[in-house]
């Protein structure tokens, strides 16, 4: 008997040895292969440059969902545009914006995402600015002064200088006194508008109904030359948004009697229903083909710039990956799957649609890895709630060199996130989903949804690490013998409120949006 156990314990510790060796070997190929033969470059200038923004509905985002599928199979992959929904289909054209009157210059404008189009001559007219508003009744007796003129409708800045820039270089007495200024323009501006019985988005439709031939608005990002580019909220007029800098000229001309007229060409096309899809890439699994890794990142993107970093670089990371492991890791034990989700911007809404409709597939999930927010490496991985979540991230991690990890904190068992990104739709299902965090680089003031969202703001170095830790938890995550928990934590108390927190309910795609 003595014999047979020492038999039975050599042969573990050879099967365990041969394992540790087997597992370091895929781990030194996939460093190997990210560092030595990367394609995120060409990818990004493939997916940024070429093919542009990905906003839904428009033919740019059929055009992304066809060019990934080729790509993934250029690499051996099974990969589909699975059809989830309809949208409205809009087709940006031509936006061009030049002051005429009191000199000639070309304005930095575009007009914003499903705005009706100008005629290919466009529109030269004068422009107005909202006075002084009593109540609503002195809204609707101004009224009549906007047929026939652009009305500017945003405030402008009294500086185009991010806080920081005046941080480093103010007196603490002129910093305070801009940031007060500043703050008492904002309020006054805000009730300004409240007395016209309206806010800032619903007093766009009596401006349109009293004859104005257009909206300029701008929404600046409080970073230098950065504007966030979100959707028109009108009928049948334009609506452009205008460089911080350009708006503040124009609203000081109308201001002090100079009376400017502009020129606004700003041509789209209505393309009806389209229908709206995500990709979905393939490596079956050769032992436990119904469980499921999944890579996870949002493919739409809003257009004023061309999503690189929302969600570009989550796209990159996500195909780098996979198809580094279809080189290195071509039989994994698990299905792995790629998903590129349409319309996240406007709801998670290809994530939601997704999970609604594969739930056998959402029941495998051994994991979900999903990155979103930005071109930084990763800093950040919470157990999302889950309770023994540090039990398998914990093994999976250690395998990732040490170079990666030790710039993530770890947070278990964490709580549920609150729906940013396409994880919650899964998390939601109960399927153990992770948000992938990465570090900043001025996301919000410089990249996130404005017009600066472009290739060269992506730090490859960042994305190209971020490839990695994807890589390796997923081949982590495929041999492992153990299926992974779905036990939830009971969530601590809301600081904010007392109140108990409870974890996210399942909500519904938007299948026919934006019509």
């Amino acid at each position: 008997m003595k014999s047979l156990l020492r038999v039975i314990a050599i042969v573990l510790i050879a099967a365990s040895s041969g394992f540790g060796q087997s597992q370091n070997q895929v781990v030194a190929d996939i460093l190997k292969e990210a560092n030595e033969n990367s394609q995120l470059e060409v990818l990004a200038h493939e997916l940024m440059d070429v093919v542009g923004p990905r906003l839904v509905g428009t033919p740019q985002m059929k055009i992304a969902h066809d060019w990934a599928v080729a790509k993934y199979q250029s690499w051996g992959i099974t990969a589909r545009n699975e059809q989830w929904g309809e949208w409205r289909g809009w087709e940006r054209g031509i936006t061009h914006v030049d002051l005429v009157k009191p000199r000639v210059v070309s304005l930095n404008a575009m007009q914003l995402a499903w705005s009706p189009s100008t005629s290919k001559k466009g529109i030269t007219t004068g422009l107005v600015v909202f006075p002084e508003f009593a109540d609503s009744l002195a809204f609707r007796n101004w009224l009549p002064n906007v047929k026939g003129k652009f009305v500017m409708v945003s405030m402008p800045q009294p500086t185009g200088r991010p806080d920081y820039n005046w941080e480093e270089f103010a007196t603490e007495e002129s910093l305070e006194k801009m940031k007060e200024d500043r703050n008492n323009q904002r309020q006054a501006w805000n009730a300004n508008i409240s007395n016209t019985g309206y806010n800032s988005r619903t007093i766009l439709a009596p401006l349109e109904e009293a004859g104005a031939v257009g909206i300029i608005s701008s929404r600046w990002s409080s970073g230098f030359g950065a504007n966030k580019i979100f959707s028109a909220r009108t009928e049948k007029i334009p609506n452009v948004d205008m460089s911080m800098e350009d708006y503040g000229m124009l609203y000081r001309l109308v201001q002090y009697g100079d009376n400017p007229e502009i020129k606004v060409v700003a041509e789209s096309k209505e393309l009806g229903r389209v229908p709206t899809f995500n990709t979905i890439a393939e490596i079956k699994g050769t032992e436990k083909p119904d469980e499921y890794i999944i890579l996870s990142a949002h493919f739409d993107s809003w257009d004023g710039g061309t999503g690189a970093t929302d969600n570009g670089t989550g796209t990159l990371t996500m195909m780098e990956a996979v198809r580094i492991l279809k080189k290195v890791y071509p039989n994994p034990k698990r299905t792995i799957l790629v998903g590129l989700w349409g319309s996240e911007e406007q709801g998670l809404n290809g994530s939601r649609a997704f999970v609604e409709d594969n739930p056998d597939i959402v029941d495998g999930v051994q994991a979900l890895f999903n990155q979103d927010n930005g071109t930084g490496r990763v800093v950040r991985l919470s157990g999302q709630g889950f309770l023994h979540a540090y039990d398998y991230l914990g093994r999976w991690l250690e395998a990732v060199p040490k170079e990666i990890t030790q710039h993530i904190e770890t947070t278990f068992p964490g709580v549920p996130g609150g729906g940013g990104s396409d994880y919650a739709s899964f998390v939601a299902a109960g399927a153990p989903a992770f948000s992938l965090s990465s570090l900043s680089w001025s996301y919000w003031n410089y990249t996130w949804h404005t017009n600066l969202d472009t290739y060269d703001k992506i730090v490859f170095d960042d994305v190209r690490s971020n490839a990695i830790l994807t890589a390796i938890l997923t081949y982590m995550a495929s041999e492992d013998p153990e299926k992974t928990s779905r036990d939830r934590s009971v969530l601590p108390l809301n600081p904010r409120t007392g109140a108990q927190r409870t974890w996210p309910n399942q909500r519904k795609a938007n299948r026919n949006g934006g019509l």
